[in-house]
């Protein structure tokens, strides 16, 4: 019974949200649809039409996978180190960064670190069409210039010629094995290839810390998001590809999040 009561009150509270956000608080015909779609699972973001993460808007139009919390934290504490990386990137550079965002998605992690930092330039890789069309879509709403950037169509490094000082990645990451632990709404709504990772929710990660190391600076680092289940594999992946300096952290929950990896 206290699951049903808090579930009434979560969606309540997300009506309210939706009716305020997204129609000046005016219940309108259009916002009693939206808020039928609400009570079937489709997500509130979704419904509003965008989220606000580090001081940029995200446009979600083409259903990207909606920005996390989780990554909203971990990017926060990168952008501050990225800011006072005049104490580690030599002098030359610290004007002119030079940026990876893989698995772009919505383009959320470049974008705030175009908006938080100034001098960075940040090449976008997505796989994806329709994807890349929402990372040119919020890059625009944003006012971003158009030469700190680029979009790139790769899977994984395939198009990617580069080295950068830094390389952000949120690849899918969740295993076949915790399908049913995977909200409802999330596996009905959002795009199941920007979260599934395989059978072990590794198979992106893997392929990742390949061929990382080949694209980063000598003085880079490389922020990873995984699943908090998946720590003790990840140690053991980062040794087998050799990389001996990286550190694992948790997120604002305390549970294993991301690590930070160099050379």
């Amino acid at each position: 019974m206290a699951k049903l009561v808090w579930g009434k009150e979560i969606l309540k509270r997300e009506i309210g949200w939706l009716i305020e956000e997204k129609y000046g608080g005016k219940l309108t015909e259009e916002a009693k649809k939206d808020i039928e779609k609400l009570k079937k699972g489709t997500p509130l973001d979704y419904l509003i039409g965008f989220v606000e993460f580090l001081g940029s808007k995200i446009d979600l139009s083409q259903r990207p996978f909606i920005p996390r919390p989780e990554t909203k934290f971990w990017l926060e504490k990168a952008i501050k180190e990225i800011q006072n990386s005049k104490f580690w990137v030599p002098a030359k550079r610290v004007q002119n960064l030079k940026i990876l965002d893989l698995f772009s998605g919505s383009g959320c992690i470049g974008l705030a670190i175009l908006k938080n930092v100034k001098k960075a330039k940040v090449d976008f890789a997505e796989i994806q069409k329709k994807f890349l069309k929402q990372i040119e879509i919020n890059l625009k709403l944003n006012k971003v210039n158009k030469k700190r950037y680029r979009l790139i169509q790769s899977d994984i490094f395939q198009k990617i010629k580069d080295k950068y000082d830094y390389i952000f990645a949120n690849p899918p990451y969740i295993s076949n094995k915790r399908l049913r632990e995977v909200q409802k709404s999330v596996l009905n709504f959002e795009p199941k290839n920007s979260f599934f990772g395989g059978k072990d929710g590794l198979l992106y990660i893997k392929k990742f810390l390949k061929e990382a190391r080949l694209h980063l600076k000598k003085t880079g680092r490389i922020y990873l998001e995984f699943d908090p289940f998946q720590k003790e594999e990840i140690i053991k992946i980062l040794n087998e590809f050799n990389y001996s300096s990286y550190q694992i952290h948790r997120d604002q929950y305390g549970k294993w999040r991301y690590f930070v990896v160099g050379l």
